[in-house]
């Protein structure tokens, strides 16, 4: 007996301490005879002085808020009566007038008669988080996005204000409420799925999603799980996804006129141009394309295409090479090109002007649902058209169309640009090669020329090759290389080889003088040019024409040697690299001769430096090749020969001008 005394004051201390710990009363309420015990904690929860204390109902209904009487008085007498669970919240307003919240929880003792004889329960002040739970509900209601919260069943539990307005219902016809059946949209999308993930996973989770009409709009949600069930915050992004869709675009659009450009101007080729133009509008502006030209005849053609589908192009190939035969003059295309104005139009528009044929039959297997014509605008003409094509469900808008045109201007700009380029280094070059005659054609020996311009640069320049006899019947050949790569190389050029010319002819004179001649000349004209020269003569005696051999006098200004190329094969170099000083720099400095004796069949080759220099490698190297080069092709004839050095050592498309001339010497007739 006495163990279970001390269990019960054990247990009964650890009771008081919880209470006190947790501010927590107790109370038994014996309703029939309306007695009210309170301990200590309680009694001053109310404002109590526990020795005056009546222990009565009245007691406590004298502390109930005026507002709250009425429905606790219901509520505990249900309790009473039913014998059910008391569970209420309520204010009380204590003597000096303050107002606190109290949240009391009973259960009923039922006596003999199944009658409640006692309820007996405990409570506690709320009041710290009734004001917490206000101070969160404000500012809930006072943010500016969207908030609900849901329970574990998917009931509405808070709505605020912003969401009442996102949402379009009030919080009366959400609260309670089921999420699925307030939004039925919701099921089986990113929203459902978003939101049970967040729940069984417990942890928070960000996503954007569409929700369709009624509320039709985009919206940025982010979703946490809660102890109850789950909260909700969210902003509507309709039209912000819409600016960010539009910045895209434009970012996209730029990109595109940015490659345009870049692309068309990195090239003066025309057909290159055309053919990049196509790939650069499919597919980021057109589903496919066809590009045409106004030839120099003023004729239209289609010279380009490209469809997004692989399979496709064989297909709108075929069309291209057809359609403007077919198409009649009130086509929209043929309008374009007259007015020079964008046209809009449906495919079923051309399908019905064009005439049964091919043609019809290939755009009808195409179906493009809409066309798009825009001329190629350039220096106040059109130069051509850019027709886009669209599939059924790719309606171009206006601004695709605006980005269109300007891709058109550029590209008509570019197209015209080469064709400009192309005229005029036609006609560059054609008065470049007419200033290079065709070599004469001695008796004792055969000389071969060639000139090719540079693949890249302006195709005029300061290389030059010169073969002619003098007045002794001497063959006189030259190699020279003015500085610079443009129409003023090429005039001083013509300026220079005239006055070679000139002396040499005039003079007779021995190759050391004609340079000194030369350098004179440039010094009184005042030419402001430099430039390198090699001269080289044959001569012949009489003995030495019975011996088959002849003499080769030369003299050089800075250029490269010539290459000797033997009747056994072998290759010499007939001096070191380093000649007299160049033309125009000191018309007055010493100039020397050399002479070699060749045997009849021997090749001598004199070239610029375009046939063997190259941007990855030295001089050295480039001479080095060429010398290779004669020793595998010395059996060739000397026309075959030089045309296989070009190819070997620049493909035919040298980074600089090339200018070659050869001589093979053969035996002359004794008499």
């Amino acid at each position: 007996m006495a163990a279970l005394q001390r269990q019960y004051t054990n247990e009964r201390a650890r009771w008081e301490l919880a209470k006190e710990a947790g501010q927590v009363g107790t109370f038994d309420y014996e309703p029939v005879t309306g007695r009210l015990l309170w301990d200590e904690q309680l009694q001053r929860m109310f404002g109590y002085d526990p020795a005056t204390f009546t222990e009565s109902l009245d007691a406590f209904n004298a502390r109930v808020h005026p507002d709250d009487a009425r429905w606790h008085a219901e509520a505990l007498q249900s309790a009473v009566d039913t014998a059910g669970e008391y569970d209420v919240e309520y204010r009380i307003v204590l003597p000096d007038g303050e107002t606190r919240w109290i949240h009391a929880r009973g259960r009923h003792l039922p006596g003999p008669d199944g009658r409640t004889d006692h309820l007996i329960g405990a409570a506690y002040d709320t009041t710290g988080e009734r004001e917490a739970a206000t101070r969160v509900t404000r500012i809930l209601e006072a943010m500016p996005a969207g908030f609900y919260s849901l329970d574990r069943e998917w009931h509405f539990t808070h709505v605020n204000a912003e969401a009442e307005r996102l949402l379009g219902y009030g919080r009366d016809e959400l609260l309670g409420k089921v999420l699925w059946d307030a939004f039925p949209a919701a099921l089986n999308s990113v929203f459902e799925e978003s939101y049970r993930k967040a729940v069984s996973s417990g942890e928070p989770i960000s996503f954007d999603a569409y929700y369709p009409a009624p509320l039709d709009g985009w919206y940025e949600l982010r979703a946490w799980p809660t102890p109850d069930g789950l909260s909700v915050y969210f902003l509507e992004v309709t039209e912000r996804r819409a600016a960010d869709e539009r910045a895209e675009r434009w970012a996209r659009q730029m990109a595109i006129l940015a490659q345009v450009t870049a692309e068309l101007a990195g090239t003066l080729d025309t057909q290159v141009a055309t053919a990049r133009l196509p790939r650069l509008v499919v597919p980021a502006l057109a589903d496919f394309c066809v590009v045409t030209v106004i030839g120099a005849d003023g004729h239209p053609r289609d010279v380009g295409s490209w469809h997004v589908d692989p399979s496709a192009r064989s297909l709108l190939e075929r069309y291209r090479e057809v359609r403007l035969d077919a198409m009649p003059m009130t086509a929209p295309v043929a309008r374009a090109l007259h007015t020079g104005e964008a046209a809009t139009f449906r495919g079923t528009d051309v399908l019905d002007l064009l005439p049964p044929g091919p043609a019809r039959d290939l755009l009808g297997l195409l179906a493009p649902a809409s066309e798009v014509a825009l001329p190629l605008r350039a220096r106040g003409r059109i130069v051509g058209l850019l027709t886009l094509f669209y599939a059924e469900g790719h309606a171009p808008t206006d601004e695709d169309v605006a980005i269109a045109q300007d891709v058109a201007d550029r590209a008509g700009l570019a197209w015209d640009n080469a064709r400009l380029f192309s005229a005029q280094q036609q006609l560059a070059e054609g008065l470049q090669r007419s200033l290079l005659t065709e070599p004469p054609e001695p008796e004792h020996s055969e000389i071969a020329v060639r000139y090719l311009p540079a693949a890249e640069a302006a195709r005029v320049g300061g290389d030059w090759y010169d073969a002619f006899l003098q007045p002794s019947g001497d063959a006189i050949l030259v190699i020279g290389d003015v500085v610079g790569h443009d129409t003023e190389a090429a005039a001083a050029m013509g300026q220079l080889r005239s006055l070679l010319r000139g002396i040499a002819t005039y003079s007779n004179g021995d190759p050391v003088e004609v340079l000194r001649g030369l350098d004179a000349s440039m010094a009184t004209l005042q030419l402001a040019t430099l430039a390198t020269a090699a001269v080289a003569r044959f001569e012949q005696t009489a003995e030495e024409r019975r011996r088959g051999v002849s003499r080769m006098r030369w003299a050089n200004a800075g250029h490269l040697p010539p290459l000797l190329l033997n009747p056994d094969g072998t290759v010499a170099e007939l001096a070191p690299w380093v000649g007299d000083l160049m033309l125009g720099v000191d018309a007055g400095a010493q100039r020397r001769e050399s002479v070699v004796t060749l045997d009849h069949g021997s090749t001598v080759l004199l070239y610029t430096d375009g046939l063997v220099e190259r941007r990855d490698a030295d001089l050295d190297a480039g001479v080095a090749r060429l010398r290779d080069a004669l020793v595998e092709l010395a059996d060739l004839p000397l026309e075959e020969l030089l045309d296989e050095l070009l190819e070997r050592l620049v493909q035919g498309r040298p980074d600089d001008d090339v200018a070659l001339v050869a001589v093979r010497l053969r035996r002359r007739d004794p008499s």
